[in-house]
């Protein structure tokens, strides 16, 4: 991954993100977002949490 530098004014309303993003592949994009995903929801002890499955018993009523 080429790392690239740019000074530009809070004025300037060109966005360069947009223009990055979209010269790269779809496979790419995504290999990004994987890369985030990770980083985001790494715990502390190296873990990554995963959703909890909660089980809740409902008593009905005979109709």
């Amino acid at each position: 991954m080429e790392k690239v530098v740019r000074k530009i004014s809070l004025i300037d309303d060109y966005n360069y993100d947009l223009d990055y993003w979209l010269s790269k592949n779809a496979e790419e994009r995504i290999s990004a977002i994987e890369i985030l995903r990770q980083q985001f929801y790494e715990a502390e002890n190296g873990i990554t949490p995963r959703l909890q499955r909660i089980l809740k018993i409902v008593k009905r009523t005979s109709s």
